[in-house]
């Protein structure tokens, strides 16, 4: 076997982490080392690369049961924990979220490490990475809200072991040292606050991230730059470059029989540990030190390989040293541009003339920010839902000036920030101030890219992949040869969405926590009722509503805001502005009126309005705009909060509009309404909940849930299910939750401690 095979079985092995709705159990792991272990001991080459698959597969499953195991342990009551705090202080004026590393929880020792957020609160001013504390704390499992084409919490959380909350009950400092990491941080605080650029250079020095404002933030991440913001692949990489170049400086200065080519391998080296110890050791750093020293082992010992080998070789070694770093993006993005990087050069070089000259150089970095562009776009697209069509040339931009200006500044600065203070402090500060100083360059080039932003859906990802097939195509001259298959092959990528099983139309519930989004579909239009929550700094609107509607392409044609409460129409100003030609419906007055009586058509539905009898100047729960939407055959009630009085009188006057298929359970599940009448008289066959799962209010009610049994109700609800989706066909209809049948994956489902309504 060599090394390439082992390589590959074990990256197939582990891969089906990502995709597995639940993770095997113990009985079925048994079988399947029993399996691996015959395998490996007969005499043949396959049966031993499959038993490398299968102890891939088994290690990968041991580090997500493992995971799963300390969370359902440690969340629920309060727990006594040995913590050491891992964030980094920075001087900041906003409540904030603090990551502590478990040592010890209820006194027994915590391994394989597990790390929490804890709010700030819970600590004195001035608390500092490194400090050990004895806490009283509340654990609970992360859960995010989940929707297709936004982004994945828990998913990021098991990526980065941070799977649990906490809230500080009780505090008392063990051990008040601080990191030296801590030192150095606060030091080079000290000496950039003045900076224009200090919150960037701060993510360049320590990979903190947390002070870039959120309006610089999505400058980065629509001018494709956001990778150049932070300690990544390509800054490690750059520290490599510096520490060899450094080393090839001294060894000029050193008798001839000293000079070895080792010396500048292992400064190299050292550099890269440095820098990647001054980014806190965060994932994306771990695994560009992990591929370097793999790439700077094999030069050290002299072995020439293919491209592809050790591109194999260094995924695998990534995908062992940590299994569940493969769900998150972040790996599969470094993956894939060091992919894309060999697929490039290998198949669609430069000619010879134009890779030695000097005064080529300009079109060689060309040449490579080209093959970026073209070959990252599903990564862009799929990521990001979007394209800057300008990303070409901010990247041409900006990558030099911080890759070989900002990043060699900010090392050199960080190398003589140790040095006494009074030494250091002239020629450190010039160094900040250049560094400074170039990011003033790079920003000013960006926002003139900023308004280059396509917004792109999953429609787009078909095409996306069209540079690689192109660049194929090109090379392998089927263009030339086989015309008509080309184009039949375009034509099937730019139709890869469209099924012969498509809905009517469909009903999507989003997954906003404790609020309302129900969005009406047909034919890539859509009304939308409700807009959820807004707070002080962000709304659901922003978060889940917007890129759910440009993730599926969506044009909204009307809004309906069921009353006047902030957790319905919080973000109707933003879903307004992003649709101006919405028509705004509300039983509030100031708008398009919701009052009962009232019905209109919209893409072959019927819309009726069943409540309220009058508009007001500020709706309550009671004053809710009660919707009835039927295409002829099934039918669907939107309630808003309507509670008990307002039912009753349902009951007593619209009994025979009340039969539906689907109902949207009034209030959140709360006490205060779905009277049993009610839900006798709307005969609904299934009832779906927006509610989030640890809200204050423990809604939905369990008394409730169970009432909805009781009257042959199937409930659906946010909290458990995320996205809830109803598709309507011609003789039948489904309902599907995000969870379960969407897009069902074992780091989806709700972990922790358990229980309906908690």
């Amino acid at each position: 076997m060599t090394f390439t095979q082992i390589s590959l079985a074990l990256i197939s092995g582990i891969l089906p982490l990502t995709v597995l709705a639940q993770l095997p159990g113990l009985y079925f792991c048994i079988v399947l080392f029993v399996v691996a272990c015959v395998a490996g001991y007969l005499p043949y080459c396959l049966s031993k690369l499959l038993c490398i698959a299968l102890m891939g597969f088994l290690w990968a499953t041991a580090n997500g049961q493992q995971i799963l195991q300390q969370t359902n342990n440690f969340s629920g009551g309060r727990q006594q924990v040995v913590a050491q705090i891992n964030s980094a202080f920075l001087q900041r004026e906003d409540k904030h979220n603090v990551v502590i590393a478990l040592k010890e929880v209820n006194g027994h020792r915590v391994f394989p490490p597990l790390s929490a957020k804890v709010s700030s609160d819970g600590f004195p001013d001035g608390y500092c990475a490194g400090q050990r504390w004895r806490l009283t704390l509340s654990l609970r499992p992360v859960h995010s809200q989940l929707n297709l084409g936004n982004f994945d919490g828990q998913r990021w959380a098991i990526a980065n072991r941070q799977t649990l909350s906490g809230r500080i009950r009780s505090a008392e400092l063990i051990s008040g040292a601080c990191s030296v990491r801590q030192r150095i941080i606060s030091r080079v605080q000290r000496q950039t606050q003045d900076l224009n650029s200090m919150p960037v250079l701060m993510a360049l020095a320590f990979g903190e991230r947390s002070l870039i404002p959120q309006k610089m933030n999505n400058l980065f991440k629509i001018t494709g730059t956001a990778h150049l913001m932070a300690i990544s692949g390509l800054h490690i990489g750059v520290a490599a470059l510096i520490g060899w170049l450094l080393a090839r400086g001294l060894q000029f200065l050193l008798p001839m029989r000293w000079i070895d080519y080792r010396f500048p391998l292992v400064v190299s080296w050292l550099a890269v540990l440095y820098y990647t110890w001054l980014s806190g050791v965060n994932p994306p750093a771990m695994r560009a030190a992990l591929a370097i020293t793999l790439w700077l082992g094999l030069r050290l010992w002299r072995m020439r390989c293919h491209p592809w080998q050790v591109w194999a070789w260094g995924v695998a070694l990534l995908m062992m040293q940590d299994p569940l770093g493969i769900v998150s993006d972040s790996f599969w993005l470094s993956c894939f541009a060091v992919a894309g990087l060999i697929f490039w050069f290998q198949w669609a070089p430069l000619p010879n003339r134009f890779s030695h000259r000097w005064y080529w150089g300009w079109l060689r970095y060309a040449h490579l920010q080209t093959g970026m562009t073209f070959l990252l776009l599903p990564m862009q697209i799929g990521l990001f839902h979007g394209l800057s069509t300008a990303s070409f040339f901010a990247n041409l931009w900006a990558v030099p000036i911080v890759s070989l200006l900002t990043v060699p500044l900010v090392l050199i600065a960080l190398v003589l920030s140790p040095l006494p203070y009074e030494l250091s402090l002239p020629v450190v500060s010039s160094l900040w101030s250049l560094a400074d100083a170039s990011l003033v360059w790079v920003l000013y080039g960006l926002e003139q890219a900023e308004h280059y932003w396509l917004p792109l859906g999953e429609g787009a990802i078909g095409l996306s992949l069209m540079g690689w097939l192109g660049v194929i195509i090109w090379r392998m001259g089927w263009l030339f040869t086989y015309p008509a298959g080309v184009v039949a092959l375009f034509g099937l990528m730019m139709l890869w969405r469209q099924s012969t099983a498509r809905e009517n139309w469909r009903v999507d519930m989003l997954d906003v926590g404790h609020g309302l989004a129900v969005l009406i579909e047909k034919n890539g239009r859509g009304v939308l009722y409700d807009t959820g929550n807004r707070w002080e700094g962000g709304s659901q609107a922003e978060m889940q509503i917007l890129p759910y509607l440009q993730w599926r392409n969506i044009q909204i044609d009307q809004i309906i805001i069921s009353h006047s409460h902030m957790d319905h129409h919080g973000g109707t100003d933003l879903v307004k502005a992003a649709f101006p030609k919405a028509s705004l419906r509300t039983s509030f007055r100031g708008n398009l009126p919701c009052i009962s009586g009232q019905s209109w058509q919209w893409q072959e539905l019927k819309f009726s309005v069943l409540w309220p009898l009058a508009l007001h100047d500020y709706a309550g729960n009671d004053d809710s705009c009660v919707v009835r939407i039927t295409d002829g055959k099934f039918s669907v009630l939107l309630t808003g909060d309507i509670e008990r009085q307002s039912e009753t009188h349902l009951v007593k006057q619209s009994r025979k509009s009340l039969p539906v298929n689907l109902l949207q359970v009034p209030h959140h599940g709360s006490n205060t309404s779905s009277i049993g009448p009610f839900l006798r008289a709307s005969g609904a066959e299934v009832a779906i909940a927006s509610a989030s799962r640890f809200n204050v209010w423990r809604l939905p009610a369990q008394k409730i849930k169970d009432r909805y049994r009781e009257n042959a109700v199937v409930w659906h609800d946010t909290a458990r299910s995320g996205q809830l989706s109803a598709f309507f066909f011609s003789n039948y209809w489904v309902i599907k939750g995000l969870r379960e049948q969407l897009m069902p994956r074992w780091y989806h489902q709700w972990f922790g401690v358990g229980g309906d309504n908690e």
